[in-house]
């Protein structure tokens, strides 16, 4: 079965992707990004199998330069011949394998992940965008969703057949160690979507109650240069954890480290306006740690507020007694909380039921 994956080469996510479905075994796997590509992808895909667009966009975007990119990215196609476009956020690489599709007669079908904006907040930008993510969901003869929520508000845009698996981890990470009962841990992207400054607004009330928790933020992103500014007006110290301050700014980490500080941590923070089912919340769990959650749909689906972590509504506080009474349980909580992802949060098991299911599309 050839399969080309459309999307953005850049993106670790797509990278992840790329080595699951190589390590299937049976499939010839083809990328063509709208970007470069990660240096990873060689030890995966070789370099005649990938086609770089170089259209210096990113994955959210509709750029003119994107869609120029179309009668390149057709030709290629037309090369590999592939029996299935799979294209990765659905507004801007969906957009490009319909395209493809539909004007240069290629035979493959298409088949689409949504990766969580792309559905629940690109629609909603104008009717334009609505109506190209339904005519995108309407070509795909099968598409992905990492949660019910998605899946549902896939379907009321005109999705036909939707599978739902996370967007999980490759292997579970080494067992659980010793926890650091006040050390919180947050490296969402530093952008307005994914909130950072209410993620520092949360835990100043939290260090204001006990001044022994400290937070460590990782990744980066366009809000990244104002969020020390915005620790300091909360009261908040910041530089090394370590030596005694309470905010920590550490960029962006290698899996090795970030895995130490998932391992050290025993608290993870993730308040976006929006989002699906996070692989960081799922990466979060798999290391034992406790999850503070902003009140979304998909979250709901991975925490039990009060049980397994908490679940905070707009402009909702944390009260430290609450936090506490969590903490008489945190053992017992990173377990369990590790148990489910194993059970349901990796991603082999979504991906060889996906390829399956393209199997027997294929057949018929």
């Amino acid at each position: 079965m050839r399969l080309v994956l459309i999307g953005d080469g850049e993106s670790p996510h797509l990278l992840k992707w790329a080595r699951v479905l190589v390590g299937a075994g049976d499939v010839q796997v083809w990328v063509a990004s709208s970007r470069g590509f990660l240096p990873g992808f060689s030890e995966c895909v070789p370099a005649e199998r990938r086609l770089s667009l170089s259209a210096g966009t990113t994955r959210k975007g509709s750029k003119l330069g994107l869609l120029a990119t179309v009668p390149k990215l057709a030709h290629w196609l037309r090369q590999v011949d592939a029996d299935w476009l799979h294209a990765h956020y659905l507004t801007s690489h969906g957009t490009l394998a319909w395209l493809a599709k539909r004007f240069w007669g290629l035979r493959a079908e298409i088949v689409g992940s949504a990766w969580g904006s792309d559905i629940l907040l690109t629609p909603r930008r104008s009717m334009a965008f609505r109506w190209l993510t339904q005519r995108v969901l309407r070509a795909c003869v099968l598409t992905t969703s990492d949660s019910v929520h998605m899946a549902q508000r896939m379907k009321e845009l005109g999705a036909g057949e939707v599978m739902i698996f996370p967007f999980g981890l490759e292997e579970m990470p080494d067992a659980l160690g010793p926890k650091e009962p006040w050390l919180f841990f947050a490296n969402r992207g530093l952008e307005p979507l994914y909130r950072p400054d209410r993620v520092l607004a949360v835990f100043a009330r939290i260090a204001a109650a006990n001044p022994n928790a400290r937070l460590i933020v990782a990744n980066a992103g366009s809000a990244a240069l104002g969020l020390p500014a915005v620790a300091h007006a909360l009261g908040l110290s910041v530089g090394s954890v370590g030596a005694g301050h309470q905010v920590e700014f550490v960029g962006h980490l290698d899996a090795e480290t970030q895995a130490h500080i998932y391992a050290r941590a025993c608290w993870y923070v993730s308040l976006p306006r929006s989002d699906s089912v996070s692989v960081s919340v799922l990466e979060a769990m798999a290391h034992g740690c406790i999850p503070l959650l902003s009140d979304l749909p998909a979250n709901r689906e991975l925490v039990r507020d009060g049980v397994n972590g908490r679940i905070l509504g707009d402009g909702q506080e944390v009260r430290i007694v609450e936090l506490e009474k969590i903490l008489t349980q945190a053992d017992q909580i990173a377990r369990e909380n590790r148990a489910w992802v194993a059970e349901h949060g990796l991603f082999a098991p979504g991906v060889a039921r996906f390829l399956l299911r393209l199997r027997e599309l294929t057949a018929s």
